[in-house]
């Protein structure tokens, strides 16, 4: 009950997505799951700092076991960072039960999470890019080429997460104005440019895209060659086997086109501030990661024209 109650506030006042909620749930229920089976406890006022500790440590070990229903399974050995978004979560729940004034303690608040290693933003260089757009302009009469040209240059050209491409609608898009209006993580809107050349093939998408809606239709932007929404999958799919045309990346999802969006423009100039208002960043500190990059390719430029380098 107190899972459920914990997630309609997470939905509701939050405003967090359907899957954060989803991957909140599982976290939740996995270390009930491991309260009940190895720590004989049933009540969550009974739970303390070290059974948090020997979840985190069960999980990086990859030694607990779970049920599927009757079905026994062992996760494999979860990363640092995955263990820390689980401990997070427990965290965020406990902070709630007090909140509640179901819990007088947070049993997280001793426990220290892995630290884990800075993993630098991955992202495909402009030429490369360049290269897949012009071969996917030129191939944009059969439908199924020009969505994928759509949903590359959307991508790269605004920096949208999977998500908010998956629920991108007609509305959002205010052609005169040449804007688009994306809603990001809790709900929050912003507002991204969109480029000339965008503009005229987003038209001509519009176009073939309503000869294949059937019926009174709907309003999703990105649609199936049979005229139905794009789901996050079908998305993930696409452009990963678009990226594999021109990378060898091991990552090809959509989040590296976002990547690739915010190092080109730091690249080119545009100060932080303003990529992180492009990239619907809360805090500047998530958006600083990319300055890095940045800086290797300042360094490269200096190694190659100093004369002592």
């Amino acid at each position: 009950m107190e899972i459920e109650s914990f997630l309609v506030y997470l939905k509701n006042v939050k405003r967090y997505s359907p899957l954060t909620l989803k991957a909140y749930e599982e976290d939740l229920n996995q270390f009930s799951e491991f309260c009940e089976k190895v720590e004989l406890i049933h009540e969550w006022t009974e739970v303390t700092s070290g059974m948090v500790r020997r979840f985190e440590v069960g999980l990086m070990s990859g030694k607990l076991e779970f049920f599927k229903g009757d079905v026994v399974y062992r996760p494999k050995a979860m990363s640092p960072k995955s263990v820390r978004r689980k401990l997070s979560s427990l965290r965020t729940f406990f902070r709630y039960q007090m909140r509640e004034g179901l819990l007088q303690d947070d049993p997280t608040e001793v426990v220290v999470a892995p630290k884990i290693g800075k993993r630098l933003p991955v992202f495909v260089p402009n030429y490369k890019m360049d290269e897949l757009l012009d071969e996917k302009e030129s191939g944009k009469e059969d439908f199924s080429i020009f969505r994928d040209l759509m949903l590359l240059m959307v991508a790269y050209y605004t920096g949208m997460r999977r998500s908010e491409l998956v629920s991108l609608k007609l509305d959002a898009l205010d052609m005169g104005a040449g804007i688009v209006r994306i809603t990001g993580k809790g709900d929050k809107q912003r507002i991204v440019p969109l480029l000339e050349d965008l503009q005229e093939e987003i038209r001509d998408y519009l176009k073939e895209r309503e000869k294949r809606i059937k019926g009174e239709g709907h309003a999703f932007f990105f649609i199936t060659d049979a005229g139905e929404p794009a789901n996050e999958k079908y998305i993930y799919r696409h452009i990963k086997k678009c990226l594999g045309e021109v990378t060898s990346l091991v990552r090809r999802s959509p989040h590296i086109l976002r990547h690739s969006f915010a190092t080109a423009l730091l690249n080119n100039g545009a100060c932080i501030e303003a990529i992180r208002e492009l990239l619907g960043h809360s805090s500047l500190a998530a958006t600083q990661v990319y300055t890095h990059n940045s800086f290797e390719s300042l360094k490269r430029v200096y190694n190659e024209a100093h004369p002592r380098a």
